[in-house]
């Protein structure tokens, strides 16, 4: 029983070299016009777009390397088979450009950590000062509120209790305290009493108010917290990833060219 004969590796090797550089190639590219089209147009001012940016790029970040790592396979590839034609100058090598972008893309998502935490920062503070205005107009919408139904109160209170019919219809109803009768030739009084009960609303809700900002404020620090951690530690990884094979290639490469 015969078997069929295995491919030679004259042949394999060429098409596996051929397909790593492509893919690498098409990888690294397409991120780069991705990141072109990030920037395009820059809003520096704009702390939302400096946010929004710097998250994408890093959320992106893991697709230049893997393409600048499949393609130094690649060329390895070639030259483990013999097909890497000799090169008269270290520019004129692939793998030299390739580890020179892998380098700068270090040095990119380095930055991109302190940019990144800086937009964090101004978006925090911005989000926080948003709580902190809208906790006031809040307010000073419900001193308003109070003060107009403080004042249709005390009328409607003032008629109901010069109709002795509509008195006794209200306590009975529940709608007034039955000590209410003793506010009837006492306007100064009924002020009083109208006014306490509208302080202890307004503690109240401002109470609710303030829980509600102390909430809100909570959560956007929380946000920024984990979006700061989440960004900073990928773009590190990033950061040492691109630069471990940027500089050891570089290395690599300018002993060979100095030892040829």
């Amino acid at each position: 029983m015969t078997s069929e004969p295995a491919a030679p590796s004259s042949v394999v090797s060429p098409l596996a070299a051929i397909a790593l550089k492509v893919a690498g190639a098409i990888a690294i590219l397409s991120a780069l016009l991705d990141f072109f089209i990030l920037l395009i147009p820059p809003n520096l001012t704009n702390v939302q777009w400096q946010l929004a940016t710097t998250t994408q790029l890093v959320d992106r970040g893991i697709v230049p390397l893997i393409g600048i790592a499949l393609l130094l396979v690649g060329l390895w590839v070639d030259n483990s088979v013999g097909r890497t034609p000799q090169r008269k100058s270290l520019t004129s090598d692939l793998r030299f450009w390739a580890c020179a972008l892998a380098s700068l893309l270090g040095l990119v998502y380095l930055l991109l950590i302190l940019l990144h935490l800086n937009a964090v920062r101004l978006s925090s503070q911005q989000a926080l000062a948003q709580v902190s205005t809208e906790a006031g107009e809040a307010a000073a919408q419900l001193q308003q509120r109070l003060s107009a139904e403080l004042t249709q109160q005390q009328s409607q209170l003032g008629a109901i209790l010069n109709n002795e019919d509509l008195l006794a219809q209200a306590i009975e109803g529940g709608q007034l305290p039955p000590d209410i009768q003793q506010y009837r030739n006492n306007p100064e009084g009924l002020s009083q009493f109208l006014q306490q009960r509208a302080d202890q609303a307004q503690q109240q809700i401002e109470t609710e108010i303030g829980t509600r900002r102390v909430a809100a404020e909570r959560q956007v620090r929380v946000e920024a917290w984990r979006s700061g951690i989440r960004i900073s530690v990928i773009s590190l990884l990033l950061a040492a990833g691109f630069s471990i094979v940027g500089w050891l290639g570089l290395r690599r490469l300018l002993s060979l060219t100095r030892s040829a």
